[in-house]
């Protein structure tokens, strides 16, 4: 491919997203008003809530029919594989709906999680049946345990991960932005467009989501970009040697929504509680309880992924394995910085 046909591509790519971010961004407080016309708000009648006043949900609806329409609409144009952005998109919006069901009326945390799982063990076959999982380890019972893992452990972390204004939002366009500079170096088409239209639709709604916040994502949208966010991770193929290297790239992308989720769970099972029990013990409240403002702490988490971003693209470029211990070790440490902040005010 010519120097001047990937940039003409990088600039149409950067173009879609842009209308994406537009459309949401316009959406987003149609769906506010909505949410508030229904009765659709999350009240501070919880301990663990951090805001002072109700703040509405739908916001995930908005994300989901802006990413929904931005990749049926580029796929229909430009004639490309509608089976495959659908293999992505059906499970993530199915999950999205059941989202949304918790979101108006509460749904307990066993059900969730055999739907999750199902939905996992759907995609897995499909992306195995299909042969579209990035680094493949060759022997099916593997791919198929670790693919439904990552599904259910990405989709869990990104909606743990929704506990302050923008963070997660942030983060998610952050991941979602630096998947798509290495799936669009290694011209894999379909997951670059999704990558790239997954952060113009969270950066609309961010608008709106930025400390503080004037909606929410709720369960739909969080479950949602935890399906979308999974799936194309997975579906990366960095193709460096040896695999291990390949491996790495998925797990520093989401390294900032693993280590929240990593240091909640383990501060709960320590306290002998389960791990589906909210509570202010994730990596906001921890910075918060540390003095720093909810504007500053969401900045921070955003920063921190983009580093993190960052090594997972400079290893696909080819940097050595020193690097790679070097930010897990990094890693590490973040853990237990942070699992030694206390877990309650």
């Amino acid at each position: 491919m010519s120097y001047q046909i990937q940039q003409y591509q990088f600039s149409q790519y950067l173009y879609l997203a842009f209308a994406t971010f537009i459309f949401v961004g316009a959406l987003t407080p149609i769906m506010r008003k909505l949410a508030i016309k229904i009765g659709a708000v999350d009240a501070p009648n919880m301990a663990r809530k951090v805001q002072t006043e109700p703040v509405p949900y739908l916001g995930g609806v908005a994300i989901v029919i802006g990413v929904f329409v931005a990749t049926y609409s580029t796929v229909l144009i430009e004639n490309k594989n509608v089976g495959l952005a659908s293999t992505v998109l059906i499970p993530a919006v199915a999950m999205a709906f059941m989202g949304l069901m918790d979101d108006l009326r509460g749904l307990k945390p066993w059900p969730r999680l055999i739907a999750q799982t199902a939905v996992g063990v759907i995609v897995a076959g499909i992306l195995i049946a299909s042969d579209t999982i990035g680094t493949p380890s060759q022997i099916f019972l593997i791919d198929a345990v670790v693919t439904i893992l990552w599904i259910v452990g990405v989709c869990n972390s990104i909606n743990f991960f929704d506990n302050l204004d923008g963070g997660a939002a942030g983060t998610v366009v952050v991941i979602s932005f630096f998947t798509f500079l290495i799936a669009f170096d290694r011209g894999q088409l379909m997951v670059s467009a999704l990558s790239i239209v997954t952060a113009g639709a969270t950066a609309g709604f961010l608008i709106w989501n930025r400390p503080p916040a004037k909606i929410y994502m709720g369960d739909a949208g969080a479950l949602f970009l935890g399906i979308i966010v999974a799936v194309l991770t997975i579906r990366l193929n960095p193709d460096i040697q040896p695999n291990w290297k390949s491996l790495s790239i998925p797990l520093f992308l989401m390294a900032v929504p693993l280590l929240d989720t990593t240091v909640a769970v383990t501060s709960r099972l320590a306290r002998k509680i389960s791990p589906f029990t909210g509570g202010r013990d994730h990596l906001s409240h921890r910075l918060m309880r540390k003095g720093l403002h909810r504007r500053t702490v969401a900045i921070t988490l955003w920063a921190l992924a983009a580093v993190y971003g960052t090594i997972a693209f400079a290893i696909y470029l080819g940097q050595s394995g020193a690097l790679i211990i070097l930010a897990a070790l990094t890693w590490a440490y973040l853990f237990y910085f942070f699992i030694r902040i206390p877990h309650h005010d």
